[in-house]
């Protein structure tokens, strides 16, 4: 089971960016295998990749994720090419939607047929890093525009076809998108005992690209802390989890709440909801179930933890990104030291590909 740290989130406006910088060339002492970059209205995912690739010589950058409504494709391929220089081959470029609020609130872009624009998106990137010329006809793309004085351009840097490319995706026609074209899944909301709530659609669209789960990179996100104050561990949880059930989207449009749904919680994702639309967040984030916070984080004892490391692993999953709190980056550092470790001599003792 590989390792992966988070830089990056929606708030983040760089104030602490020494010691975020510190903090992943800790990690990759450690042995951690990726660090991926988030983007939403805070820093952007790129520049913060370009940073660490000059810091750092083995950790995989990844985009974790770059919005597709917030660049043009060519752009998106030229820039993928330029971290793969840079960074000497250490590139994912990770790849999302993001939501009506952002797209069309922040970017003034409709956020109409998201699916479409995503899969138009990548087949004008792989055009470009695959240094064919950039020239296609599609529904929401079309390029070299038309009646215009421009002709198809060959991006002019070194080719890149296997340069990887994931999706973070939450709904099921989106997880058979990502089967079909993507290298890796980003996961959120994956919860063992209902995986094929998210795993199904996923195979689904493996299978038309001739491909199984085991060819699929996974990874998931989880809050990580070991200990026995079961009911204080929850407790600083759930403030986070109500702000995904509440407030990452709109009230019409919540791919998260609406996975928390499929995933068994529809009730409690739309009490969650409903209260923080209302502005009623103390109450919402006291709405949050007990279970949802245990099913969803390797939070615990150690033996409860190795049991659920044990239990994505027999899911498919392939890395987990690792959220394990502090109160300053020392703290932190040392909490994702810890976390690193117990995977390790958890996952040291399978046999099996891990």
């Amino acid at each position: 089971m590989k390792t992966a740290i988070g830089i990056g989130s929606a708030y983040y406006n760089g104030e602490d960016w020494e010691q975020l910088v510190d903090l992943t060339v800790e990690a990759e002492k450690m042995g951690v295998d990726y660090v991926w970059s988030a983007e939403a209205w805070g820093m952007d995912a790129i520049v913060p990749l370009a940073y660490m690739a000059a810091k750092t010589k083995t950790i995989i950058l990844g985009t974790g994720i770059v919005q597709i409504s917030s660049r043009v494709p060519p752009m998106i391929a030229m820039t993928a090419q330029s971290m793969a220089t840079v960074s000497n081959n250490r590139f994912i470029l990770g790849l999302g939607v993001s939501g009506p609020q952002v797209v069309e609130g922040l970017h003034g872009t409709s956020f109409a047929h998201p699916l479409g624009r995503l899969r138009e998106s990548i087949e004008i990137i792989r055009l470009g890093l695959n240094s064919e010329r950039v020239q296609y006809d599609g529904s929401h793309y079309v390029l070299p525009r038309p009646g215009g004085e421009g002709k198809p351009i060959r991006l002019s840097q070194p080719p890149r076809p296997d340069l990887p490319i994931y999706l973070a995706t939450l709904g099921p026609k989106a997880l058979e998108l990502t089967g079909e074209l993507a290298d890796g899944w980003l996961g959120t909301t994956l919860i063992p005992d209902s995986a094929d709530v998210f795993l199904d659609p996923l195979k689904k669209g493996l299978s038309k690209s001739g491909r199984s789960l085991a060819d699929m990179d996974i990874q998931i996100a989880s809050s990580f802390e070991i200990g026995d104050d079961l009911d204080r561990m929850i407790d600083v949880r759930r403030p986070g989890m109500a702000f995904t059930l509440g407030g990452m989207g709109s009230a019409k449009t919540n791919f998260y709440n609406d996975a928390f749904s499929r995933a068994g919680f529809e009730e409690a994702a739309a009490r969650v909801q409903r209260l923080w639309v209302d502005g009623k967040k103390d109450d919402a984030i006291r709405e949050v179930p007990e279970e949802m916070i245990l099913k969803t984080s390797l939070i615990g004892t150690e033996e409860m933890i190795r049991e659920k490391l044990r239990a994505f692993r027999d899911i498919g999953v392939n890395a987990l990104r690792l959220s394990t709190g502090g109160n300053d980056w020392r703290e932190r550092t040392d909490k994702l030291a810890e976390a690193v470790d117990l995977i390790k001599r958890e996952t040291g003792t399978w046999t099996d590909r891990s």
